[in-house]
């Protein structure tokens, strides 16, 4: 009897321990996969969400160095605007003005200029197109180009075409933007 006794004990040991295995392998696929994926999802989101949080706090540094040094650039705004943009109503005399004295340092003669105000956009500035028609010598119509391209009034060219004109002298048809306050 002693030895279907300890037969006994063996096989019930080989099951407990059958069992333990079995509820080992249930525990992980059950418990412990899950679990893991849930906490490398949580780590995944984790990493992400800090780096958004650095990325905003660096994107707040450069707000607040932005807003200290806002006061003085809407003074230099207002300086500039002042200084360089003339207002609507000194708008077609400050571009004759400017023309006119141009087309005399450059020694070229100025038959047409064309105004035209575009006041159908609401921007902080309005635009006063301009077309300009010169004749003159290839130098002079240069220096002419060259004046108007660096003058401190907020002037935006927009395009040029060079051609032969009569008497041997050459014709610069000139389109730019004079920008004014409205």
């Amino acid at each position: 009897m002693r030895k279907s006794r300890r037969q006994i004990v063996i096989r019930l040991l080989e099951l407990a321990a059958l069992g333990l295995v079995s509820l080992d392998l249930v525990l992980y696929f059950a418990v412990y996969k899950p679990l893991r994926s849930m906490v490398a999802a949580e780590q995944q989101q984790y990493s992400e969400v800090r780096a958004k949080v650095r990325e905003a706090e660096a994107r707040l540094g450069r707000l607040e160095k932005f807003r200290d040094a806002l006061p003085g650039a809407g003074q230099q705004l207002a300086d500039f605007a002042h200084q360089s943009v003339p207002p609507r109503r000194r708008g077609f005399s400050t571009a004759a003005h400017l023309i006119h004295e141009a087309a005399t340092a450059a020694g070229v003669e100025t038959p047409g200029i064309l105004y035209r105000l575009d006041s159908t956009r609401h921007d902080p500035l309005a635009k006063l197109g301009l077309e300009i028609t010169t004749d003159g010598s290839y130098p002079g119509l240069l220096k002419f180009a060259h004046t108007l391209e660096t003058t401190n009034d907020l002037l935006l060219i927009r395009g040029f075409t060079m051609a032969a004109a009569e008497n041997g002298s050459l014709s610069l048809k000139l389109a730019a933007d004079l920008y004014v306050t409205p």
